[in-house]
Parts: structure tokens; sequence; C-alpha cells
């Protein structure tokens, strides 16, 4: 009867798909990493790639984080050549040698006027008619303004100076103190000088994130990047829009870790070590040392650089997709029965909403069905003795 018991608890066991768990293997993350859903054998499938964290791919990682707004706009240098643009007020005023010409009286030599620059970039000056002035410096359009008076005026000399910039206003919004738009000044400005017009960050910097958006180019940085590496903080263009948003930064991690929780960085920086030690590190009893993995949607250039252009293409070919930013999926991969992945582990950088997945040991399925079958074959056993039993 035990025998007969045993033999159909293993059967049963057998055409199960599988035991309880709490997520994959290790050995299933890498099987199908580099496979299209096809090849994974389930439809839509996402398609991402394993890279191995060591010295070379966390120097990179680290030194993209800290650089991604000069790697997207470049730094750039001064304002180079400062020009009108449309809707600039500008305040001409215009001279002349006699006493009884077109813009003097007896009383005073001279004529000042307001201007407001049209969209079609001109406007319109007393006997000289319509002047261009978008595109020329403030001297181009002195000049311009001269050469339109020539045998009209006596002896006529112009001054063109700008009271307001319309063209060279940057938008601010979001988390500043004074959400405007910022006019530029004539000398090079800078995003931190930008956001100080605007009443400064309301954040935190270690939690206030800077968008700029550029024509049909988008960049996001961390506040505190900004501040801490001169090369993030980049010289603002007109036109240019800035989005402060404040969001706290948190990790979420999974699988054999004491807790699994979506945690707050709590700090300035988090590297892997850091935020495994806030997840109470993986339980001795469970954890797989090679199966420490971080999954995070990747900017599109460190994901080429890891990888290679022929590895990245191979995979666009097999699904691999971005997500609405243009982020691509990518896993690293941890060993850590490895002694050097504590050092590696201090320099890799947690980003915002990374998922860090420690996968169980393959042990810990056989004890986990050992103890399942375990317990019917003892109430089997049990049973069978009372039936004995009985029939004694």
């Amino acid at each position: 009867m035990v025998r007969s018991s045993i033999v159909l608890i293993c059967l049963a066991l057998a055409g199960c798909q599988g035991l309880p768990s709490q997520g994959p293997h290790a050995d299933t993350i890498n099987k199908d990493a580099g496979r299209s859903a096809a090849e994974v054998g389930r439809r839509n499938a996402a398609v991402f790639d394993i890279v191995d964290v060591d010295s070379r791919s966390a120097t990179l990682v680290s030194n993209y984080v800290t650089t991604a707004l000069n790697r997207r706009f470049g730094i750039g240098g001064g304002v180079g050549r400062v020009v009108i643009g449309v809707g600039d007020h500008l305040k001409v005023t215009i001279f002349e040698a006699g006493s009884d010409g077109l813009f003097s009286t007896t009383e005073s030599k001279q004529t000042n006027l307001d201007i407001v620059v049209q969209p079609d970039g001109m406007a319109a000056i007393p006997y000289a008619g319509s002047v261009q002035f978008e595109g020329k410096t403030l001297e181009e359009a002195r000049k311009a303004i001269l050469a339109s008076l020539a045998n009209k005026a006596v002896e006529p000399d112009v001054i063109v100076t700008s009271v307001s910039t319309a063209s060279r206003n940057v938008t601010v919004s979001g988390e500043v103190g004074k959400p405007s738009q910022v006019p530029l000044s004539l000398v090079s400005e800078q995003i931190t000088e930008v956001l100080a017009k605007a009443g400064g960050s309301q954040a935190q910097p270690y939690e206030a994130y800077v968008t700029l958006v550029r024509g049909k180019k988008t960049g996001t940085a961390l506040l505190k990047s900004i501040i801490e590496n001169p090369s993030e903080d980049i010289y603002v263009q007109p036109g240019d829009r800035i989005f402060v948003s404040k969001d706290p930064r948190t990790f979420t991690i999974l699988g054999t870790a004491n807790l699994n929780a979506r945690i707050n960085f709590g700090a300035n920086d988090l590297n892997l070590l850091e935020a495994v030690a806030l997840g109470r590190g993986g339980n001795d009893l469970a954890t797989d040392a090679k199966g420490y993995f971080l999954f995070r949607y990747e900017e599109p250039d460190v994901v080429m650089s890891l990888l290679g252009s022929q590895r990245f293409h191979e995979l666009l070919n097999k699904g691999l997709a971005p997500d609405s930013v243009g982020r691509y999926p990518i896993v690293y991969r941890f060993d850590m029965s490895h002694p050097d992945s504590l050092i590696v582990g201090q320099t890799f950088p947690v980003k915002n909403r990374d998922v860090i997945y420690i996968s169980r040991h393959p042990a810990v399925d056989l004890r986990m069905f050992l103890g399942i079958v375990g317990q019917p074959v003892g109430i089997a056993a049990q049973s069978a003795g009372v039936y004995n039993n009985i029939n004694d």
C-alpha cells in the first residue's frame, strides 16, 4: 500500500509544470538572454541580453551615469554670435548733426524709438522703411539703419540697444521657486545659473531630476550629478526648455533576498552592494551566489558600448525594443562567488527604478521537492499502518 502511494505521488509530481518558486533560476535567465520570442517559445517575449559586470563594464556604466547631458548635447563654448530675434524689444536712438533734420529739432538733436521685431523679422523705422533685424547683431542692425537713412537725414548716427530679448528666453518649469521664461544675457549661461534665476530647485539635489529639451533632443540628469560634474552643467541655448521634477529614487529587490520590497535610496549615491544590504542580503540557505542580476532599461550608447555594434544590431533584428524614451532592456550579472565582485560591486551605480533579482540555488528546488513528497508519503504510511491494524 505504501509503495503504491509513493508511485502515485511521484507520477502526479512528474506531470506538474514545476514547483512553487519566487522567480526563475539563474540558468533560465542565462538561457533566455539574446533569444527572440520565437526561440524562447513565448509570444511577445521581451528580448534582452546579459552583461557580466567586471571592472571595465562597471567603470563604463559609472562614467556614463555622470555625463549623460554632456554626451547628448555637449557643453559647448561661449554664447558665440548673439543676434536679434523675433519678439525682441529694441531701443533705437537716431542722432542728426543739424537742428532742422528728420529726427532733430532746436531743442534736441536725437529721437528715441521703441520697436519690436515682427514675425517676418522686420521692423519699421521712420523715413527708412522696413529694416531687417532678425539674425543681425546690434552692430549690424545699427549699420543697416544708417544705410537706409543715407541721403535722407543730416549726418545721422544710430545707437541700437536691447530692452528685452523674447527670442532668447528659456522656459523653466516644475519644482522650481519661480517657474517662468528666463531671458538669457549676452554672456554664456549654464543650467545651474538659469535655475538660480528661476528660484532654484525646490527638491534636494539627490532627488531632483533636470530634463532639458532642445529641438528633438531630450536629456535627463540628476541635479546632484550636474552640480558635482562641471561638464554636465552644459550651456543653455535660446528656446531650450528645462523641467525640474522631484522623484525620490527607489529600487526593487526580489528573489531570495531576506527583504523583498521597493526601497528608497535614502542617500546621494547607492552602489550594488549597498542596495543588496538594504534588502538584508541573500538568504544563506537559498541564494545562488552566481545568480545576482540587475534588470534595467539602459541608454542606447551604453548598450552599444557594452555589447558592440554587431551584437546590438543582431538583437535589434531579433526584436530588441526600446522603452518610451529610447532605452533598451539589459541585464547585468554579478558572480558573488568571486572575491573581486565585492570590489566591482562598490563601483557599479544603482539607478532609479532598477530591479535587483537574487535567484535561488538549484538545491532549493530539490529540498522543496523532497519536502512535498515526504509529507504525503508520511500520511500514506500512517494510513497504511492503521489499515493493517484494523485487519489484524
